[in-house]
């Protein structure tokens, strides 16, 4: 039995960055004798177990065989006489194709080190199109690894697109591709993994509704990148350099998918773009079965965020719908990721990415100020069910009045 440190946990000290995970692949052993030694199975498709003391995961050398379509579709054989190379063949990229012994050797037979060093994410063998949830897995690897200035190999970017084209990619479940998707928007560029499967073809397979923002025109004045395409990646990556949650992150996405749809003889406008696109958001939504504070905030965002930009000129009774929309009273987190989502769209503008956003205080403001009405004295009264309801809203409505003609005042 020779047990080996592989993936991740190789590529990240190579790289001289932090290991979370530690993956290892045991070579000449059969299931009998990891019960033995005191492993716990927990692999379902092929033999993977649990360290008695680590809890950390130890799988059995292996091969695979296509089989079928989709991320399931392979059958797997994992035996005694399986080598290290015939394992690490299998892999997706070089660079997580490595192992190391317990004296720290390096086993490298498909060149991963070397392209680590050149900073490319490149296929170990034709195999790797055999599977098509490594489209997502490369684009996500992309945007983890951008900042350190890695690219795609052009051949394997030429395998996705053959992936892309095939059809393989609709076989793969809603929930093995939201998982790829909420990783690949937590890491350091989330612009980097919409970019690469664009440029393989596959968001137009997998979010052909964000796809068709590409080559649709804003106005300059307000969009001085004029691309729609190029604004929703923008407005990814300052979300991304603002440290915002993934349900923002999600919103950010999504927000401007109406504009896809604006017809092309109203071009670079787009009125009630907004409304349009409350349809294709929530399409997107249930494909990738998203959860649901994902969900709920991008369809508010997608259907509001242009009342976040005006909310200087709003009437108080717009804005009192607005925040009851929000349910500012009882959600109040929702409502602040809404305004941290307004304020990366309108950071996410060629130019004016450090533009000061006084939207943001004034909407965190007007919530409070709603918030502080009280409704005791109206309780007080003998008011109750519709009655107390409507009393409520005038106390807000007042209330939001005159927080608005204060601070026009203030502004002379």
């Amino acid at each position: 039995m020779h047990i080996y440190k592989v993936g991740g946990a190789v590529r990240d000290r190579l790289l001289g960055l932090a290991v979370s995970d530690v993956d290892w692949v045991v070579v000449g052993a059969t299931v009998e004798q990891m019960h033995e030694q005191g492993y716990r199975p927990v692999g379902a498709d092929f033999p993977v177990f649990l360290h008695p003391k680590t809890n950390e995961e130890y799988a059995l050398a292996r091969t695979e065989r296509k089989s079928g379509r989709g991320y399931g579709g392979f059958t797997f054989h994992a035996s005694p006489d399986v080598t290290l190379e015939q394992d690490l063949i299998r892999r997706d990229l070089t660079i997580n194709a490595m192992a190391e012994d317990p004296q720290g050797n390096l086993y490298d037979p498909y060149h991963g080190q070397r392209d680590l060093q050149a900073k490319l994410l490149r296929h170990v063998s034709p195999a790797f199109a055999e599977d098509p949830l490594r489209v997502l897995r490369v684009a996500r690897f992309a945007a983890r690894y951008a900042p350190l200035g890695f690219r795609v190999a052009e051949e394997t970017l030429e395998l996705m697109r053959q992936i892309s084209e095939s059809g393989e990619l609709q076989a793969l479940t809603a929930e093995r591709s939201w998982k790829e998707i909420e990783r690949a928007l937590m890491e350091a560029q989330p612009q980097m993994f919409i970019q690469v499967l664009r440029d393989c073809g596959a968001l137009a397979q997998l979010m052909p509704e964000v796809d068709a923002l590409f080559g649709v025109p804003q106005p300059e004045a307000h969009h001085p990148e004029i691309d729609s395409g190029v604004h929703t990646l923008a407005v990814l990556q300052q979300a991304a350099l603002h440290g915002q949650s993934l349900s923002v992150r999600w919103a950010c996405l999504l927000h401007d998918l109406g504009k896809g749809t604006t017809p092309q003889e109203q071009w670079p406008r787009h009125i009630a773009h907004e409304h349009r696109g409350v349809k294709l958001i929530k399409a997107v939504n249930q494909r990738f079965k998203a959860p649901k504070e994902c969900q709920e905030l991008a369809l508010l965002v997608g259907e509001y965020h242009t009342h976040g930009h005006r909310a200087l000129e709003l009437r108080p009774d717009t804005l009192l719908e607005l925040l009851q929309k929000f349910d500012v009273y009882r959600r109040p987190q929702r409502f602040e990721d809404f305004i941290a989502a307004c304020e990366m769209d309108a950071r996410g503008r060629l130019g004016l990415e450090n533009r000061s956003y006084p939207q943001a205080e004034y909407l965190r403001e007007a919530a409070k100020v709603a918030r502080a009405a009280s409704a005791q004295h109206l309780i007080d009264q003998g008011l109750a069910g519709k009655a107390l309801g409507d009393a409520i809203k005038r106390e807000r409505l007042n209330a939001l009045k005159a927080f608005k003609a204060a601070r026009m005042a203030s502004n002379g």
